[in-house]
């Protein structure tokens, strides 16, 4: 197997070069997973390295505290990015990135959404309630009765629309998202 040390240091230098790039825009970006930048930049060391990686292994070649690995590992891990592997005779966790981007996409998306959904629509559930309450206290009310039916009818929009979005989140997570969508531009959708 091919490793980085059998390059010569011009070659390394590229290479490296060309890999700190990519860390770096990989750490900008990860805001849009609600990370921070060094924890991007975490992911973009395992996501080249070549071999599963222990905490310490991360903190020597990043120089950051054990401390701020853990956390920035246990942040990936929970979002589904990065995973513990076994190894045989190694006694400390190791960690790799998860290969399917297009998996840790799915799982990231869904994650994210479902909290959304299920926030919105009991804030818009328990409105609903308070607003017909009002209606039902005052029955004769037509200005109060014109506006709370006006609300009503947009969180009732607003409620097809997480339905909706609900059924887009099962097609990532079941997959059916690739039968629309494919992977690959060369793939065809049927």
């Amino acid at each position: 197997m091919a490793t980085f040390a059998q390059l010569t240091e011009y070659q390394q230098n590229l290479v490296e070069k060309a890999r700190n790039r990519v860390i770096e825009a990989i750490g900008q970006n990860m805001d849009l997973y609600g990370m921070t930048h060094s924890t991007g930049h975490l992911y973009g060391l395992l996501f080249f390295s070549d071999h599963p990686m222990t905490l310490d292994e991360m903190g020597k070649e990043m120089e950051m505290s054990k401390t701020s690995m853990s956390t920035g590992v246990r942040t990936l891990v929970d979002m589904k990015m990065v995973h513990k592997v076994w190894e045989k005779g190694k006694r400390k966790d190791l960690y790799e990135v998860e290969a399917d981007w297009y998996q840790t996409f799915a799982d990231y998306f869904s994650l994210e959404w479902r909290k959304a959904i299920e926030m919105n629509l009991l804030a818009i559930r328990r409105s609903m309630r308070e607003l017909e309450g009002l209606m039902n206290e005052h029955p004769d009310d037509e200005t109060l009765a014109v506006i709370v039916r006006r609300d009503l009818t947009k969180m009732n929009e607003a409620e097809a629309y997480y339905h909706w979005l609900d059924r887009l989140i099962e097609t990532f997570e079941t997959g059916r998202i690739f039968d629309f969508v494919p992977k690959s531009a060369a793939e065809t959708v049927e």
